[in-house]
């Protein structure tokens, strides 16, 4: 599923009850972010974001966030949106539900509570995600993806993918990790450019 761009549709049915898109009737976007909080990258993500004064999503791994909450802290206090991304980003098909929902639990523990959930690798088992659900959680995947995390893929890709696939009510896949530090900093302002100048809004999820 994290090999193409844009998921399709017929693949989006079988994950009925998971949020693929906002918004719709709007020329509104959702730029989101994986895997963090980092100190090498969130907080030169968030300077970008508050320069261009928009508000995102971050879909944070427990872990990461139990060790740096001054990072935690800072998302929320300059108004952005947090999401659950379990605590070891755990690779679903992996785990049982008991073990799925137990390492969730944990991340909430640190997260305050939010009930917006991504899963990892964008994987999960169909009883983890009715148990999710069950527990009402609001579970979120992506409308775009721009591969921000593989080392061939260019900025100047990156902005290409965005531009051929974004549409109304698009969720943007990045990720404010290591991995994707360099690639993903260097393309967000272009992303956000293109969008402004399209008559994108942004909003969180």
């Amino acid at each position: 599923m994290a090999l193409a761009y844009q998921i399709p549709s017929f693949l989006q049915r079988l994950y009925r009850g998971v949020m693929w898109r906002g918004d719709k009737t709007r020329k509104v976007v959702y730029l989101t972010f994986d895997d963090g909080p980092i100190p090498e990258v969130t907080p030169k993500l968030l300077d970008i974001l508050k320069r261009e004064g928009i508000h995102a999503t971050f879909l944070m791994v427990g872990e990461n966030a139990a060790k740096h909450p001054e990072l935690l802290q800072r998302v929320l206090s300059e108004g952005h949106r947090v999401g659950n991304h379990t605590y070891n980003h755990l690779k679903g098909y992996r785990y049982s539900v008991e073990e799925y929902m137990s390492n969730v639990a944990k991340a909430d523990s640190v997260l305050h509570g939010t009930r917006l959930f991504r899963p990892p690798y964008g994987r999960m088992t169909p009883k983890q995600k009715k148990a999710l659900l069950a527990a009402g959680y609001k579970i979120v995947l992506w409308d775009v993806l721009t591969h921000d995390y593989n080392a061939c893929y260019s900025a100047e890709r990156m902005v290409e993918i965005v531009k051929k696939h974004v549409r109304k009510g698009s969720i943007i896949n990045f990720h404010d990790s290591i991995k994707s530090n360099e690639r993903m900093l260097e393309t967000v302002p272009q992303v956000i450019a293109y969008l402004r100048n399209e008559g994108y809004t942004f909003e969180t999820l």
